[in-house]
Order: C-alpha cells, then structure tokens, then sequence
C-alpha cells in the first residue's frame, strides 16, 4: 500500500498545457509568427524549460518576451485551470484515510493558489515549488528531502506525473513512478500507467 503520494502539478492535477500553449502562441502571433497550437504543447510537454529553448533557437525569441510569456500564462492558469476529472476525490481519499498528498512542482506559488482556489489545498501534507530552490525534475533533490522529513518509507512512496522527468525523478529517489496519459500512452520509466484517476485507488491500495 502507498501511503505518500507525490504529485506534479501541470498535466497531473491540473489540466494546464493548453492555456499554456495558447498564450504562448497568441504571442508569437504578436511577433509575426505562426506556430501549430498541437506543436507547442508537445514541446512543452518535455518541459516548460526545453520548449523556451526550442524556441529561442528556432525564432530567436528574446528574454523580454519569455518574461512577459511567464507572467501572463501564470494569470491564465491561476484564472483558468481545472482539476482534471477525479483528482479532488482521490486527493480527498488519500487524505481521509491517514495518507499523504505532496506536491512537486517546478511552477511557483501560483500552484498553491490554484489548489486554494479548487479546494485541495488542505488535502496535502507539503509543498515543494521553485520557490525552496531544489535542483529541477529528474534530481531526486527535493523527493529525497520529502523523504527525510515525512520519515518516508521507499515502497510505500509514488511519484506521479506526465513527463518522463517526473518519473525519472521518482526512480532516481528509490521509490515507484505512475504516469499519467489520457491519450493512454505508456512510459518505461512508469511502475505504472494510467490514463483515469479511478484506476489510482486499486495502485495506492
């Protein structure tokens, strides 16, 4: 039984990439370019990190523009996000029944806002944002200080998340990895993958 569950928070809790994604594109309509909606999100989908990089080697985006793409995609998602489809009710399972919910995120404090204004704030023990200043996913930097602080036991740990980093970062810790895809895809670095949160209940049981 899994009774420290660790969650990333874009594309795992919340339903984030294609608010990102538009933004990000509406912006680059701004500067003249046009980019597939479909592409952008892949790319993010790496991580928020290597799609700047993609970009800035593809149209030479400028620093300016990466801020100003920061700030307005946080706005969108603090007003926008949704939870995807059963994440309040196993979040509020695990918690009523003496396990733990963490979060792990690169994305700052406008995550807790959101788990705030969605209700599930209250369903999680700790926060790690890029706020405390870990080295980023897949360092197990951060799982491991959750580790030593929650006095976590490996098999009874999960790190959930869309991306292999998340994953990685979970394997590279010693403790199991879920992947998340509604589009049903599969990741060799997953212990499990899940494309509906009903089927978390029977892995953490």
């Amino acid at each position: 039984m899994y009774k420290h569950i660790i969650w990333d928070f874009d594309g795992t809790l919340f339903d984030t990439y294609p608010m990102m994604a538009r933004v990000f594109k509406d912006l680059l309509q701004e500067n003249g370019i046009d980019e597939p909606l479909e592409e952008i999100i892949t790319q993010m989908k790496v991580s928020a990190s290597a799609a700047m990089k993609h970009y800035e080697r593809k149209y030479q985006i400028t620093e300016a523009f990466i801020a100003n793409y920061k700030e307005k995609q946080k706005l969108a998602v603090v007003e926008q996000a949704e939870p995807f489809a059963g994440i309040k009710e196993i979040c509020s399972y695990i918690h009523t029944t003496n396990r733990k919910n963490y979060l792990l995120t690169h994305r700052g404090e406008s995550s807790i806002t959101v788990l705030k204004k969605h209700g599930l704030f209250d369903c999680f023990s700790a926060f790690i944002t890029s706020e405390q200043g870990f080295e980023r996913k897949p360092s197990p930097a951060a799982i491991h200080y959750l580790m030593g602080k929650y006095d976590m036991n490996p098999s009874e740990s999960i790190m959930i998340g869309d991306r292999d980093l998340d994953l990685l970062s979970g394997k590279n810790a010693g403790i199991s990895a879920c992947y998340f895809s509604e589009a049903h895809g599969a990741s060799e670095h997953a212990d499990y993958n899940m494309f509906d949160f009903q089927q978390l209940y029977e892995i953490i049981s």
